[in-house]
């Protein structure tokens, strides 16, 4: 079995973060692992607390996992201080850590800001130029590449200005346009539009660590990051086409959709 580890803050309601991480590995049939890089408090309806991991423990958790049970694949989501993500950075080059995607979260679902400040740069400097990809929203995107982003001419023109700045490739996730849900991956120079019709379900929380985490896993199991790219789009349109309703506010997708009530066990 193929092996990913996700490393990201823990959301105690089970949509985001670390918990959506570990299910959609578990749904695509990779063995999925962890290192917790934030304790948060928080629901459908916010973020009520943060409290994160000491950077010697992060380091201590990642020691753990790549000394007994390698990786195929590494996904890295919430990191909240510049400290972290150069304790990540440092022990993924010592380990040679390969397949790397990056999720670079600044901003929950809700609204509620998930990083420092101070630690965009260090994000910028130690963790993007690692990835295979990054897959940053709209306003994240605006972030990186230093302007606003409306227009699929926008998104193509920050992808490649973000693109010149690091290695990998770059998926510029269109969810928070209004008319669609199209992403742009710039790879190489080349770009590849994945085109998707909004799906009609506002429970959306924590439906970009789905996405990365899903092209983690394919990425693990041995698909070219054009082809993990397309089967993760296909994954979380299909959980969010499943209407999973929970809570008071922007509750989470339904990763187990194909999975039957209890299960097949006898």
């Amino acid at each position: 079995m193929k092996t990913v580890l996700t490393i990201a803050g823990s959301d105690s309601s089970g949509g985001a973060g670390i918990q959506a991480d570990l299910k959609t590995m578990t749904c695509l049939g990779v063995y999925g692992m962890s290192a917790i890089t934030a304790l948060t408090a928080q629901n459908t309806t916010g973020v009520r607390g943060v409290m994160e991991a000491s950077p010697e423990f992060v380091a201590l958790q990642l020691d753990c996992v790549f000394q007994d049970i390698r990786p195929d694949a590494v996904k890295i989501g919430m990191v909240s201080n510049g400290e972290i993500i150069r304790t990540i950075a440092a022990k993924l080059r010592e380990y040679g850590a390969e397949h790397i995607v990056v999720d670079p979260v600044m901003v929950a679902t809700s609204g509620s800001a998930l990083m420092q400040d101070t630690a965009l740069a260090a994000l910028k400097e130690e963790l993007l130029p690692l990835a295979e990809v990054i897959t940053p929203n709209l306003p994240e995107t605006e972030r990186l590449c230093g302007f606003a982003v409306e227009s699929e001419e926008d998104m193509l023109r920050a992808a490649q200005t973000i693109g010149t700045q690091i290695s990998g490739g770059v998926l510029v996730k269109g969810g928070h346009r209004t008319a669609d849900a199209d992403d742009l991956l710039w790879q190489g120079g080349k770009a590849v539009w994945y085109r998707s019709r909004r799906v009609a379900n506002e429970n959306n929380h924590g439906s970009g660590c789905t996405l990365s985490s899903a092209i983690a896993s394919f990425l693990a199991i041995g698909h070219p990051l054009d082809e993990a790219v397309g089967l993760a789009k296909k994954y979380i349109t299909a959980a969010m086409e499943a209407g999973l309703d929970l809570g008071q506010g922007s509750g989470p997708l339904a990763h187990n959709y194909a999975v039957k009530e209890g299960g097949d066990v006898q």
